[in-house]
């Protein structure tokens, strides 16, 4: 069986590079798809994320007025024992 020629196998080898070159391509570009897919959901958690946030803050506002107002009247209810003492 005679060897193929020097040509031949450059071109089939040329063929190959040519073929793992589509794959890459292939590859980046489904790896920049998923890239844009993360992106839009990584903005839409941070969203609801802010919005969880600002939630948590006026939950905390309230919280915070209420121990003090419970606070304000635990001294007035103190205060006014010592008084009529």
């Amino acid at each position: 069986m005679p060897e193929p020629a020097l040509q031949e196998r450059v071109a089939r080898l040329e063929g190959r590079v040519q073929d793992f070159g589509d794959r890459f391509d292939g590859l980046d570009r489904r790896l920049d798809a998923l890239e844009r897919r993360m992106d839009g959901r990584f903005q839409d958690v941070d969203a609801r994320l802010g919005a969880l946030d600002a939630k948590i803050s006026s939950q905390f506002r309230w919280l915070e007025g209420t121990l003090i107002a419970l606070f304000v009247s635990v001294i007035g209810a103190l205060a006014t024992a010592l008084w009529l003492r």
